[in-house]
Order: structure tokens, then sequence, then C-alpha cells
């Protein structure tokens, strides 16, 4: 939440000084933006301009019915959907993915990813650690990590940015939690998917169609700022935080109305309303995460969809969710490739864990719903981007999808492939640990070589 508002005590140049305190306390659980700035200021980083998308579908989506179809399987395990021809020789997709299969070649997909456990969070996706082995370890999100070592690439904008919207169950959206590195990097977390809860001297921002008056809002701080001479009495810290919130970078990368509708439409609007517990379909943080690394930002994270389905009744729920995620994410890889950043910015997709692919019968008291039940086992992820090798597929399942038949990749050899991206090499400590011990970040997992 960020609330800039002015209040009752004035000075004589006419500017209140909760105003000031407010600008500098963007709030990230609690933590003020001066204290990750401060915090930021002691790493001592580099800084380039490489990034990460990362997509996570909250719930469990089901890989057999996504990506690795089996067709030719009985009927209680291959479910409802076809398998349709990409533009790859070879690969086939689900049906209702036709944009992605047209540009398959932009994409790679893993059908042997291992390492989850049963846990409906988002921990794992975030990090490459579930909740039961993180507990008492406290690993970083791969944004936090990018945020330490390789810094800020514009003293304006933050490394990282979470932008999922809030969740009934609150684990989808756990914190992308910086772990034992330090509370100053972790993300900014608009709260709300239209930050709805911005304020500013009175402005209520509901939708993002009306940034307009908030940008003349922050125009006019900016003046207040720069006659009132209290920007050079601030320490550093301070007037990084003063100079993220009144040049206004962030809040117009999130501004979508400066996109040509056109541009808006192939990636599809959506809605921010949740879907049962778990995320939003909406389409507009595709297009919001691209506007946010281009401006400056390392990781961006999205929450699309709600994908833990029990029963027979949701085909069409699931079906929808489907469509919606080929369009909006076939629209980001392809932008990203129009606009020249596809060598530079990474998207990874994918969720908790797989689904069963017995229809039914694993869970107790879903056992005679027909639906597809929690499937730790083996699951899938889509990577897109990055300067990585794409249009291939890697790993296998068994016939029945149920475990990973050949090549099994683990969540972090994934991230040690991101890492990889960003430029950060995992084979030597990278980060130190509350007692200032070296730590390495996916100890024992090593980049994809297919990928790289």
């Amino acid at each position: 939440m960020l609330t800039i508002e002015g209040k009752k005590q004035r000075f004589c140049d006419g500017v209140s000084r909760r105003e000031f305190l407010k600008i500098g306390g963007l709030a990230l659980g609690g933590l003020t933006l001066p204290q990750i700035l401060a915090a930021e200021a002691q790493a001592g980083v580099r800084s380039n301009h490489k990034a990460v998308i990362m997509v996570y579908l909250p719930g469990g989506p089901p890989h057999l019915d996504l990506v690795d179809l089996k067709p030719d399987a009985p009927t209680e395990i291959r479910g409802a959907y076809r398998p349709i021809k990409t533009n790859v020789p070879g690969i086939e997709i689900c049906e209702h993915f036709p944009h992605m299969a047209k540009m398959m070649d932009k994409f790679t997909i893993i059908r042997s990813l291992v390492g989850a456990r049963n846990e409906h969070a988002s921990d794992l996706c975030l990090s490459g650690y579930p909740i039961a082995e993180n507990r008492n370890k406290f690993h970083p999100s791969l944004g936090a990590v990018a945020s330490k070592v390789l810094g800020a690439v514009d003293k304006t904008v933050p490394p990282f940015v979470d932008i999922r919207t809030p969740t009934s169950h609150r684990p989808y959206t756990n914190l992308a939690d910086p772990g034992f590195i330090g509370l100053g990097h972790s993300a900014i977390r608009p709260s709300g998917p239209v930050m709805a809860d911005m304020k500013l001297r009175g402005i209520s921002i509901s939708r993002l169609a009306h940034r307009r008056k908030l940008l003349a809002a922050v125009d006019g701080y900016r003046r207040i700022v720069e006659a009132s001479g209290l920007l050079e009495q601030a320490d550093d810290i301070h007037s990084r935080a003063f100079e993220i919130l009144t040049d206004a970078k962030l809040v117009k990368a999130m501004d979508l109305s400066q996109e040509p509708q056109k541009l808006r439409d192939r990636y599809g609007r959506g809605s921010s309303k949740s879907v049962g517990d778990a995320g939003s379909l909406w389409n507009d943080q595709f297009l919001m995460a691209r506007r946010l690394v281009e401006a400056g930002v390392r990781c961006v994270t999205i929450g699309f969809g709600g994908w833990d389905f029990h029963s027979p009744g949701n085909w069409s729920f699931i079906t929808n969710q489907i469509r919606q995620l080929d369009q909006a994410l076939s629209a980001l890889v392809q932008d990203l490739h129009d606009r020249g950043l596809d060598q530079d910015v990474s998207v990874v997709t994918w969720g908790d864990f797989g689904r069963s692919p017995r229809l039914g019968g694993y869970m107790g008291r879903y056992a005679k719903s027909g639906g597809r039940e929690h499937w730790p086992q083996v699951s899938f992820c889509l990577m897109a981007g990055g300067g990585m090798r794409t249009g291939q597929v890697i790993g296998k399942t068994n016939k029945l999808a149920e475990y990973a038949d050949e090549r099994p990749v683990h969540y972090r050899d994934v991230f040690a492939t991101l890492y990889h991206n960003l430029g950060i090499d995992v084979r030597v400590p990278q980060i130190k640990d509350a007692e200032n011990r070296p730590r390495y970040i996916v100890e024992g997992h090593e980049p994809i070589q297919e990928l790289i």
C-alpha cells in the first residue's frame, strides 16, 4: 500500500512534514522504502538490465491437459482435451492453446519437472524451496537475490515488483521472501490489482485508467519538493525514496493507457476479480510486467487464475482459463520479441505441482468426483526468452503421465537457469546468510544445458 496524503501540521513553506514522511513510506509488509534502499546501498552491487517475468499458476495446473497430453491413454486418464500440432514438428499441446501453437518455436516445454510437495503455496515457484524445506532455512526468492546481487538498473525504479493480486487462500500469495539476505530486498507489492488503495492528496485511484490524475498529483509533489529544498536536506537513502516516487517511472510503467488499444486487445484485459480462493484472470498483468522490465525492474511476479480443480464440473472453468492464459502469455512473448527484449528477459510459467493422471480416485473425499487431484510427483513449466534455446521439449513422462520417465528436471534446476540468464553464477557463493557465511543460491543444481 502506498499512501501519500497531506495532514494538518504545516510549516511556513506550506509543506506538511507528514506528507514527506509518507512519500518515503511505500509499505512492503511493514518495511518502508528508505529501509529497502538503505539495505540496497550497502550491497555495493553492479548494474545490467537482464530480467525475469515469473508467471505463477496457483493451485496446480494440469500437466497432461496442457502440454503433455496422452491421447492414446484410457478415457479415465486422457481427459477432455485433444492435442494440436504446433509450428515445431513433433511438438503438440492442448487444443485451447492455438496462439502458442503458432509460436512454439519461441517456447520450451519441460515435461519432467520434479521437486514439488503437496503444498498449495507460491514459495516453491518464487524461491525453488517449498515451505516444508524452507521453514527454518529462509532461502531468498529469485527477485530478492537479483536485487541483492545485481542492484537497481535505475535508482528511481525498484528492482523487484510483485503484482500478484491478493488471494483468500493466503499461501498462494505468500510474500516473495528475501529470507536471510535481509528485508531490504523485499518486493515492492502494490496492494490490489489496480492499486486501488493508493491515495495522493485525497485522490483515490480505483482504476489504472485514472493514472493521469495520479501523475499530475505526483508532478505537484515534485514541484513542492524542489521548491522546499527538503530534498537537499535529506540523506541519500531518503533522497532515493523521494526520487522513486516523484520521478513517477514506476507509476508510469503501470499506466497501461499509454499503450495502443490494438496491443492491449492482443493481450486481452481479463478481470481483477479472484478466481475462487486463488488469483485473478487479469491479462493486464502481463502487459504491465513487460512495461515494468522495460522501466528497469529486474524481476516481476504475476499470479494467474486458480487451477485446483477436483470435479468434472470444473472442465469448462479450466477451459476458459487455458484460453486466457494462451492469449496473455503468447502476447507477452511475442511482444518481447517484437521489442528486441527476447535475449534479455526470461519468462517462466509454472505452478505448485501437477494434477493426477487418473480422473478421481486418489484423494479420499474426491474419489468419486472425477476431477484431477494434487500430483506432486511430476509437473511442467514453460520457458521463453532470456536468449535460451527454444522450440524444444525437455524430459518425458511415462505413458500415463504419472512420473518423469526421462530427464527429470528439478525446480531448482530451472532457477539455476534463470540465474544464469540474469548473469549470476550459481557455481560460486553469491550471498551471505545472517551470520555472514557465504551461501550458494541453489546448491547442488546447475543451469539446464539444453537451454543455454
